[in-house]
């Protein structure tokens, strides 16, 4: 499993050429953030970039300075216009950054031109998003769903490396040959894709071990008839707060995203109603495919639910957008008819009138804390009550 995968190198050099310091002495990567707004979009790029730099500093990145182009659509060789590369790369020399992250997927092209014009390293969201998975996976199946996603982003831009690594053998040869032949550096293309093609089906291999194992865990469960609640939501929700209010447990909670990445269960008794409840990886808005895709094991443990514990931060200004964007990634792994129940947490600290706008929105939802304990016991029973009902129908079904 990679260490420090992508955005390492940006880190280690900031340390070999004495950036600035964490408290603790350790070195700081600087990174300028970029991103391309349409004209006339409602929302615009402020919530996904206030996202991103978050994202940027769960990862230990600093961010320098922020960089926004409003145009249509991206540039395709540079992501942004002409312009605003020369403008993006006079801000990368005055502060001094040694990163620029862009909030879009870029193609290796676009990262290619970007590092030929601004003279530092260049990852987008994804990377992003993926650096920190690497860091946050501490179980075997977590480092092994991560390395999957890792490599499926990988593979697809080595392309971006061949005409460098081919070079070496691109010229002619006595003769009048040489138009097709392969110099050492495609050799060494070739070969490095074949070492990831092996390692993804080994690791795939793996993934379908996980996930017969969670099956068969599942079926004893259901044998036992013990319901089964998932907890999900957006990132940075307090789902693990809320598990260890729920069941008095020790789970890690940080206030930082994705802290925890691998499943938890733990056995709840409730007033005679018993089931189990599972902690799940948290989403984000563009959550990047290829995790979807490795996670798919994991996040089953809400395909097969009795009920979803969708866990909101009323707190965030655009805590609808994250419900939205939490059923999307919920349907698109086959959860959407899992049987929901929403939960508005941080209310201790979130403005009043967002709680109540969130209410008159998701007038079913039950607003608690998972720090000070408020709305907890009405969560309790809002849970049991819906388990009741489930038990109910299957019953008047069979």
């Amino acid at each position: 499993m990679p260490g420090t995968w992508l955005l390492g190198r940006a880190a280690q050099d900031a340390a070999g050429e004495g950036r600035a310091q964490t408290p603790t002495g350790e070195r700081t990567a600087r990174a300028v953030l970029v991103a391309v707004e349409a004209p006339g979009e409602q929302a615009g790029p402020g919530p996904s970039l206030d996202e991103l730099e978050r994202l940027a500093d769960t990862d230990g990145v600093v961010v320098a300075e922020r960089l926004v182009q409003s145009r249509a659509h991206p540039d395709p060789a540079t992501y942004l216009g002409s312009g605003k590369v020369q403008e993006l790369a006079e801000v990368v020399q005055r502060t001094g950054a040694d990163l620029v992250i862009a909030d879009d997927e870029l193609s290796p092209g676009q990262v290619r031109n970007l590092e030929e014009r601004t003279g530092v390293r260049v990852v987008d969201r994804t990377a992003l998003i993926l650096d920190i998975f690497a860091g946050h996976a501490h179980s075997s199946e977590g480092r092994t769903q991560v390395e999957l996603a890792q490599i499926a982003y990988q593979l697809p831009r080595l392309r971006g490396r061949g005409q460098e690594m081919s070079r070496v053998g691109g010229g002619r040869v006595a003769g009048g040959a040489g138009m097709g032949v392969r110099g050492p550096g495609e050799t060494r293309l070739e070969s490095e894709r074949r070492r990831l093609r092996r390692r993804a089906a080994n690791l795939r291999k793996q993934t379908q071990q996980i996930a017969r194992r969670r099956q068969r865990t599942r079926a004893r469960r259901s044998r036992n008839e013990v319901p089964s609640v998932a907890i999900t939501g957006y990132t940075n929700a307090g789902k693990s707060a809320l598990l260890n209010r729920l069941t008095g447990s020790d789970v890690l909670v940080q206030g930082v995203l994705f802290a925890t990445l691998d499943p938890t269960v733990r056995r709840v008794g409730d007033g005679g109603s018993t089931y189990t409840l599972t902690d799940t990886v948290g989403f984000v808005r563009n959550l990047p495919h290829q995790l979807v895709d490795a996670f798919r094991s994991t996040l089953e443990e809400v395909v097969e639910a009795d009920l979803a514990l969708h866990v909101v931060d009323a707190a965030a200004p655009d805590a609808m957008a994250q419900v939205t964007t939490v059923r999307g990634v919920l349907s698109e792994v086959g959860a959407a008819q899992v049987p929901e129940l929403l939960v508005l947490n941080k209310v201790d600290v979130a403005p009043q009138e967002w709680v109540q706008a969130l209410q008159r929105a998701y007038p079913d939802a039950v607003a608690v804390s998972a720090v000070t304990g408020q709305g907890v016991p009405e969560l309790r029973e809002a849970i049991a009550s819906r388990l009741r009902d489930l038990e109910g129908r299957l019953r008047a079904g069979g």
